[in-house]
């Protein structure tokens, strides 16, 4: 297929997610994406890794902005091709990768195409695989291969946002409390000791604590610490010796894993601890020059992102970064994902104005 990059944002949405991309299908998106940047954006130096396809303006500018935006999917849940209702303001597209993130990557191509000369030099990364296991993420790949095409001064990754600037992100993290007893029959229960049982103490912990509300460069980041899973038993006849608490926490981005993980030592002390999975936050960055800048085209709204996105990839190379798209993030996944087209339209026309 096909694509016309000088189209209305919300045309080219359309076009976009009418092309299949489920996870580690993306070679006929990024051909599309890689073919009409090279036939109608000659001002970009334009490079495919994988199922990545990368662009940049080289005019020698003061400062770089870096878009990013991830072509493929989750799986298809009935819910293509696309299709439209309503009129004006009120028009809806629907179809999956609307939300999630095809209307992100749609403002991004149609600027590349349509700005040859912005104020900032400008970096485009439409990159594959963020919607499975972080071992396969294109950005990481780049970042691993190619890191220099991702340096600049600001990050700004295209994931839904309400069309409202989200910076930085909270930092996650995963631990795993394990409780030990001994095995016994159950009609003997006093000879044991139930590891299940043993759980009652950090459960209560959980359900007493009083999570941080934090407020970085005048955004509120709230913490989170929840009991996610429990396992344990042997038989239905049998004391167990063994049970596993699972805890998921948020953690604002002043916190770095570190002392993430200090706090929770401290929540659980006295209980064996182990981390199986974390990721640090952003700081949000607001006060570097293009982030202001950037916010300022925006009406000079900004909010916290509360959660985990590849802004924190960029973060860690010292940039300040933002989540900024058309979409409703509570619709991303599901059967019913949607965009406004307004939204789709008003995204761009921030960017224009913070680029042109």
């Amino acid at each position: 297929m096909s694509l016309d990059l000088h189209a209305d944002p919300v045309d080219l949405t359309a076009a976009l997610v009418d092309i299949f991309s489920v996870s580690g299908a993306e070679a006929e998106i990024a051909t599309a994406v890689q073919d009409a940047l090279r036939a109608q954006a000659p001002h970009l130096e334009v490079v495919r890794n994988g199922d990545t396809v990368l662009a940049r303006t080289s005019l020698g500018r003061a400062s770089r902005v870096v878009l990013a935006g991830h072509l493929d999917t989750v799986p298809e849940n009935g819910n293509l091709p696309s299709r439209r209702e309503g009129t004006g303001d009120e028009e809806i597209l629907h179809g999956l990768g609307t939300v999630d993130m095809k209307g992100g990557d749609a403002v991004f191509l149609h600027l590349a195409a349509t700005l040859p000369e912005p104020k900032h030099d400008v970096t485009f990364v439409f990159y594959d695989n963020e919607e499975v296991e972080a071992v396969k993420n294109g950005l990481g790949r780049i970042e691993r291969e190619l890191p220099e095409w991702l340096a600049g001064d600001l990050a700004i990754v295209g994931e839904p946002s309400n069309g409202v600037i989200e910076a930085g992100c909270q930092g996650t993290m995963r631990i795993e409390l394990r409780l030990a007893g001994k095995r016994a029959h159950t009609a003997r229960a006093w000879m044991g000791e139930n590891a299940i049982h043993a759980l009652a103490e950090p459960l209560r912990r959980l359900a007493e604590y009083t999570p941080r509300i934090v407020d970085i460069d005048g955004l509120t980041y709230r913490e989170g610490l929840q009991a996610t899973g429990i396992s344990g038993g042997v038989a239905g006849n049998v004391v167990p010796d063994a049970a596993v608490l699972t805890v998921n926490h948020r953690f604002a981005p002043d916190r770095d894993p570190a002392a993430a993980e200090r706090h929770l030592r401290e929540v659980f002390d006295g209980f064996e601890l182990s981390v199986v999975d974390l990721s640090p936050g952003a700081l949000p960055g607001l006060s570097a020059p293009a982030a202001a800048e950037l916010v300022a085209a925006a009406g000079g709204r900004a909010a916290a992102k509360l959660g985990w996105t590849d802004v924190a990839r960029f973060a860690a190379r010292g940039m300040p970064a933002v989540n900024f798209g058309p979409g409703n993030p509570t619709l991303a996944h599901t059967k019913q994902e949607n965009v406004r087209t307004a939204e789709i339209r008003q995204v761009t026309d921030v960017l224009r104005k913070f680029l042109a």
